[in-house]
């Protein structure tokens, strides 16, 4: 994951070098919908659980080449919890536990986006990304956490109302997802249980989002 972060540096710091016309800041806030994340690797050794619903904010910055096409760097965070039944007891099963684990999920994110300008109004997008999902765990009941990278990475489509020169209003929907986010290392029975799990889980999380777009000065035309 290491190797993955510094690529996406270097990715973005080339961007910057090599293909920027144009820099501009994103700003985002939004609601992040409630996902079902689940795994079963025998009748005792499973978790069931929920990641809620709730706010996910952040920042971004977004390099513009000619053809209106963007490379962005981007940081998200969302700080939640996942109401979850589980159990790890091996061949001689064990107790169900029923635990609300606290979640903080972090996203470091390189995404491309193409622009298709209605007018200098207007700005509709559609664009991908990959990076990193950086989920980390506590159990309250007994305070122990764990913490776990993931591969991530993103699909959204909006468009950006430019009420200024230098400002525009950001509406988008976007899918988030981490493979193999949950399961192994960074089930939810961490703390005190078993760790025979060893299946995973992936999740999704849908999110409707607004935000602020700052075109910097020196950028602008």
């Amino acid at each position: 994951m290491k190797k993955l972060l510094l690529s996406l540096l270097f990715m973005g710091a080339f961007a910057t070098l090599t293909l920027g016309q144009e820099l501009r800041v994103n700003t985002y806030a939004g609601y992040v919908f409630m996902d079902k994340v689940d795994s079963y690797y025998s009748n005792t050794s499973y978790f069931n659980g929920q990641i809620q619903d709730g706010l996910r904010w952040g920042a971004g910055i977004e390099y513009h080449i000619p053809n209106r096409g963007a490379v962005e760097i981007q940081y998200l965070r969302q700080d939640t919890n996942a109401p979850t039944v589980y159990q790890d007891g091996g061949i001689f099963g064990g107790q169900i536990q029923n635990t609300n684990f606290d979640l903080a999920i972090n996203w470091i994110m390189l995404n491309g986006t193409r622009y298709f300008p209605v007018n200098e109004l207007v700005e509709p997008f559609a664009g991908a990304g990959f990076g990193i999902g950086i989920f980390n765990v506590r159990n309250p009941d007994n305070g122990n956490e764990n913490s776990a990278s993931k591969f991530g990475w993103n699909i959204r489509g909006g468009s950006n109302f430019w009420v200024a020169d230098n400002i525009a209003i950001r509406v988008q929907a976007s899918l988030f997802s981490a493979t193999q986010a949950v399961g192994g290392g960074l089930y939810f029975g961490t703390g005190g249980v078993g760790t025979g799990l060893s299946s995973y889980s992936s999740m999704y999380q849908f999110g409707l989002e607004g935000g602020l777009v700052f075109r910097l000065p020196e950028a602008s035309k």
